[in-house]
């Protein structure tokens, strides 16, 4: 027994051996199949399971069973294999995969789809605006009833619609100058920038002696520009979950999947987790926090600054018996891919 309470290198070694084996087979394991691999007698490594048993690294789940990792455990482990290198090839395949979608939507939505297919588990992709969105440009159409349609793109290929009514009809050719005026005096300015100088020049006299100005006066009054900056979000792979052996009760798997049918819930996992430097892996081992349901899984995720004011956030959700090593280099890779698409 290790009664100094401290660890030696060789101890986790043999951790790591303990939780890599569970990983592969899901069966508690013995000393004498950890002896296989080092030059220990099984009673050696038998004394250094106890020690790890002892500190919370391992659990026993019968008196004669041989040992699985606990969260602790996991949490060890993981911190090993932190160095994932990226694979150009890798990298070249996704980011042609993700260049065959224009938008950023189609371009989350594939992601999400290609995180469940390789690591056969909850991928997430997600696209948070902030306010430093790029105009690209607006459209106007003139719809029936007085509405109008207005559109607007900005740099990122995010496309938002808002429907307006006024009170007194404006035709389509007035409406095509002011689009006009706004994307030849604004395009590629960032939002929060259009709006100052919006302010600025309708405060001006002269502002009520130009018609095309007291238009776009108007409806910027109807909430022209105010673009409601939601999170863009996707997601699958939740029936990933069901066969796996994560001893929840009937009623906590339920939770589990009401939970995962919430973008606003997995908005608040990424915010949560997510927060390590720009483009670097970050894993959460247990999400007990989140939910009682969520106890056994782990989160892998990576989050970046795109251009023209949008935050990528890319994760894979699994079981903390995952394969690891596949899913910290497919949740990387699918990221800078992402990331590459978009420039």
């Amino acid at each position: 027994m290790n009664h100094l309470g401290t660890l030696s290198p060789r101890h986790f070694e043999v951790l790591h051996s303990v939780v890599q084996n569970y990983i592969e087979t899901g069966e508690p394991v013995a000393s004498r199949t950890i002896a296989r691999k080092y030059p220990m007698s099984a009673a050696s490594i038998r004394n250094m399971m106890a020690d790890l048993l002892e500190e919370g690294y391992l659990s026993q789940p019968h008196t004669s069973a041989g040992r699985v990792p606990t969260e602790r455990g996991y949490q060890s482990y993981v911190k090993t294999l932190l160095g994932n290198r990226v694979i150009q090839a890798e990298l070249d395949r996704l980011q042609r995969e993700l260049q065959k979608a224009s938008t950023v939507e189609g371009r989350l939505e594939r992601s999400s789809r290609l995180l469940t297919e390789i690591t056969r588990n909850f991928g997430i992709a997600a696209a948070i605006p902030t306010e430093n969105q790029t105009l690209d440009q607006v459209e106007l159409i003139a719809l029936s009833d007085k509405r109008i349609l207005m559109v607007v793109v900005t740099r990122d290929h995010m496309v938002r619609n808002k429907v307006i009514h006024v009170d007194d009809q404006i035709s389509q050719d007035e409406l095509t100058s002011i689009r006009n005026y706004i994307n030849y005096n604004f395009g590629g300015w960032l939002l929060h920038q259009i709006h100052r100088e919006l302010k600025s020049r309708f405060d001006l006299e002269s502002a009520e002696y130009d018609a095309v100005l007291k238009r776009v006066s108007l409806l910027y009054s109807k909430g022209l520009l105010d673009l409601d900056l939601l999170p863009e979000v996707h997601f699958e792979g939740a029936g990933n979950l069901i066969g796996l052996d994560l001893h929840l009760t009937r009623e906590h798997m339920r939770e589990l999947f009401r939970t995962l049918e919430e973008k606003k819930r997995i908005l608040q996992l990424l915010e949560r987790f997510l927060e390590q430097r720009d483009g670097e892996l970050a894993i959460q081992v247990g999400l007990s926090d989140v939910h009682p349901s969520m106890s056994e899984l782990s989160l892998i995720g990576v989050r970046f600054a795109m251009p023209n004011g949008l935050e990528a956030n890319v994760a894979v959700l699994g079981p903390m018996r995952m394969n690891y090593n596949r899913a910290m280099s497919a949740v990387l890779h699918v990221g800078q891919a992402f990331r590459s698409a978009a420039m």
